[in-house]
């Protein structure tokens, strides 16, 4: 291994109270720090645990792909770790859940023969859990990016939970928007709708970052949704709209199976 080091870490969601014992560790002990989180608070409370800070947000320019961005931010970090520096990465949620710049960061210092790897970190989708009170074991979950859900064909179980992330960018296909317009998704709405009744509830869900918030929980009807104020952040859950179909096929070499197994011992 060449001397420099790269670990991505996640600061989870609400401020202070996420950030894990393991991952604090790495970051005092860094040569320099790398941010990327969802508010200026996390910024400030990060910049005085470390006295190398430094925002990626500036890298974000309006009207610029974001992925011209990211690849910006991968490179800036990346120069620090070539440079023989033991770098962190402290990313917003978890460092891996809708976020390539660490993935891409890790592989490539990987690739250039540094020792890398990322932490987990509590993310929006830990925090829905909890806040809404869904157990994904009960009736099965469906994650999609909002645009990529919206630009490609998928199979729709209507008899699980669909969550649809970025709720705010949906359908652009710039990736230079911060936000897109209702009409993009009264589009989403249209599509859903050959599958929900447009008067079936949903949830507009964002996670509480500081202690003092409560998270966003509005629930309306599908049909309303694409006059809905909405963020980036903004996440939206549809809950089953029918009922499991028992696969009678299955169920019934298990049935065997069972018989069999008993017979047998």
């Amino acid at each position: 291994m060449r001397k420099g080091s790269l670990i991505c870490v996640g600061t989870g969601i609400m401020l202070g109270a996420h950030l894990d014992p393991l991952s604090r560790n790495y970051i005092l002990q860094a040569d320099v720090v790398f941010v990327l989180v969802a508010d200026l608070l996390t910024e400030r409370w990060l910049a005085e645990m470390h006295t190398d800070t430094r925002s990626l947000q500036p890298y974000y320019q309006q009207g610029s792909s974001r992925q011209q961005s990211y690849q910006l931010m991968v490179a800036a970090m990346l120069a620090e770790v070539t440079a023989g520096k033991k770098v962190v990465g402290a990313f917003y949620g978890h460092p891996g859940v809708f976020a390539w710049v660490p993935h891409e960061a890790v592989r490539q210092a990987r690739q250039l023969g540094y020792f890398s790897k990322m932490l987990p970190g509590i993310s929006a989708e830990d925090c829905l859990y909890a806040d809404l009170g869904i157990d994904p074991g009960s009736f099965g979950c469906q994650h999609y990016e909002s645009s990529q859900f919206m630009f490609f064909q998928r199979t729709i179980d209507t008899a699980a939970y669909l969550m649809l992330w970025q709720l705010g960018v949906a359908g652009d296909r710039s990736l230079a928007r911060f936000n897109t317009p209702a009409s993009y998704r009264q589009l989403l709405v249209d599509y859903l709708q050959q599958f929900y009744p447009k008067t079936h509830h949903i949830t507009l869900y964002e996670a509480a970052s500081l202690p003092t918030e409560q998270p966003r929980i509005d629930i309306l009807p599908l049909n309303v949704l694409a006059s809905a104020k909405v963020a980036g952040k903004t996440t939206l859950v549809i809950p089953p709209a029918s009922k499991p179909i028992p696969n009678t096929e299955l169920l019934a070499k298990l049935a065997a199976l069972d018989t069999a197994t008993d017979a047998a011992s």
